[in-house]
């Protein structure tokens, strides 16, 4: 990793502000790899190390995505939130400044708690790992439910909207006409739902495999809106590795499975039916927006690997599905047609 002096004067000075580093101290700062929304720093000074994040105005993808930098504070907010009731699931806040975009939080050594993605990539699938994440989903939503301050302070639909609805749904929507209708429909009823609060990017790269369970990151879309797109949003990456991985094939259904049951063991806010139903519409739509949208997966390099995503999302956004499960079968019963 390499080493680097300060890349702003202004961060130096927000670290000696709120006294994680003293006036004559020269921290030493290293870039991390990672997302497209912000720059991520660990940050090595004479009291430990830590890791600082800075949004940016422009994400660094290959579409012109242009998103506020006041999703930094909204973050913030989130981590103040999951580290009261999840302590051990989320990085330690430590320090923000809102001016800026910039807060600083723990930084978590990477051997210790390696990302979830790069877990399943490899081949190393245990579906007790999804069990834990389907958990966390559900406990935050449940304790968030119904929430008067949480609702008036993640007021932040024009942020979930630029990062997540206009780029995965609209966006991809422009693509198959044919699909438009039901596309810019999911859009608009998962805007009008505000029931818990919302991760908005619980995906495996967001996700580290903690030793006291998992730890969620990137909490940029932070939205009091509509759980099922959470949990959508993660079960989608359990079937797009089905096409890179199936050698693990089982191991991720049994993953998928696991994530579903733990999660609604959690839900206990609105009936099950009600909840999994929008869950089961929205995630043929995630899929298809994951290989035709703003953000498209980088792994899904064959053609024949996305027109098979294209072919199960179409057929399930046209006819819907009410439970989870037979979103997985349709897609297994696609890959072995």
């Amino acid at each position: 990793m390499t080493q680097t002096n300060s890349p702003d004067p202004q961060l130096d000075a927000f670290l000696v502000e709120h006294d994680l580093a003293r006036k004559d101290e020269i921290p030493s700062w290293h870039p991390l790899a990672g997302g497209v929304s912000s720059d991520i720093w660990r940050v090595d000074l004479s009291m430990g190390s830590l890791c600082v994040k800075r949004a940016l105005a422009t994400l660094k993808v290959a579409a012109c995505w242009e998103v506020p930098v006041s999703r930094n504070a909204d973050e913030w907010a989130w981590m103040e939130f999951a580290a009261r009731h999840c302590p051990d699931n989320v990085p330690a806040p430590i320090a923000h400044d809102e001016k800026l975009g910039v807060f600083a939080m723990s930084f978590l050594a990477p051997c210790a708690h390696p990302v979830w993605k790069q877990q399943l990539m490899s081949g190393h699938v245990e579906p007790e790992t999804a069990r834990a994440v389907g958990r966390l989903i559900g406990h935050l939503h449940a304790v968030s439910a119904d929430d008067g301050e949480l609702r008036e302070r993640f007021d932040t639909l024009d942020n979930f909207r630029a990062l997540r609805l206009d780029p995965y749904l609209i966006a991809t929507s422009k693509r198959h006409p044919e699909l438009a209708s039901k596309l810019q429909h999911l859009a608009q009823q998962t805007a009008s739902i505000r029931t818990a609060l919302v991760h908005g990017d619980v995906s495996p790269k967001n996700i580290l495999a903690g030793p006291k369970g998992p730890v969620l990151l990137d909490a940029e879309c932070a939205w009091f809106g509509d759980p099922a797109f959470d949990l959508a949003f993660c079960l989608n990456h359990m079937l797009l590795k089905c096409l890179i991985r199936p050698d693990c094939r089982d191991a991720l259904i049994a993953s998928f499975k696991a994530l579903t049951e733990a999660y609604f063991d959690e839900a206990d806010w609105e009936l099950r039916a009600t909840l999994e139903a929008r869950a089961a519409e929205l995630l043929p739509a995630l899929l298809l927006a994951r290989v035709d949208g703003k953000s498209p997966v980088e792994y899904l390099t064959d053609e024949t690997q996305r027109d098979h995503v294209r072919a199960v999302a179409g057929a399930l956004l046209l006819q819907p599905v009410d439970y989870l499960y037979q979103v997985a079968e349709a897609f297994v019963r696609q890959i072995n047609a």
